[in-house]
């Protein structure tokens, strides 16, 4: 039976995962430190990507799909935010989350608004579990909920039964 860490569809998918964490990371850096895209592209390719940082080593990361995300945030921040802010509750405005559970969203739906060679579940338990590797409590329910309203909405297609 064959390693199937051998095999280039789950090295491809660890690397696309590295990519989706690492771009979420450089979102939250953008917004907290406003910095912009292309700084932080290079930074992240040059000295994080693949590389050790203060002892702790960052996986090898699909450097294109890691530019992909962090590019099409930005760009389509505009369409991104609302479509976040229709699948929040009221009483959760955008501008309440965090830092890094907006940058989560924001990656997550990029995705399931303009990757459509990703599969809905594949984008929706990526971040749920970037969410895990940061929060504790609450907050990947939170980032499952939005982005399978946002699956439902922009794809027609979501994991939880359609409530319309």
């Amino acid at each position: 039976m064959s390693d199937p860490a051998s095999t280039g569809a789950v090295r491809h998918a660890n690397k696309r995962g590295a990519a989706r964490l690492a771009a979420v990371q450089a979102l939250y850096q953008m917004d907290v430190a406003g910095v912009g895209v292309f700084e932080i592209t290079a930074e992240y390719e040059a000295f994080r990507l693949g590389k050790e940082v203060d002892g702790a080593l960052y996986r090898e990361a699909d450097a294109q799909w890691f530019r992909a995300i962090l590019t099409g945030v930005v760009e389509n921040q505009k369409t991104i935010d609302p479509v976040i802010r229709q699948a929040l509750t009221e009483d959760w405005p955008l501008s309440r989350l965090d830092s890094t559970l907006r940058a989560i969203l924001r990656a997550g739906v990029y995705e399931l608004m303009k990757r459509e060679d990703v599969p809905v579940a594949v984008i929706v338990s990526e971040y749920v579990d970037i969410a895990k590797a940061f929060y504790e409590e609450d907050e990947p329910k939170l980032v499952n909920a939005v982005l399978d309203r946002v699956s439902r909405r922009v794809r027609g297609e979501g994991r939880g039964k359609d409530a319309s």
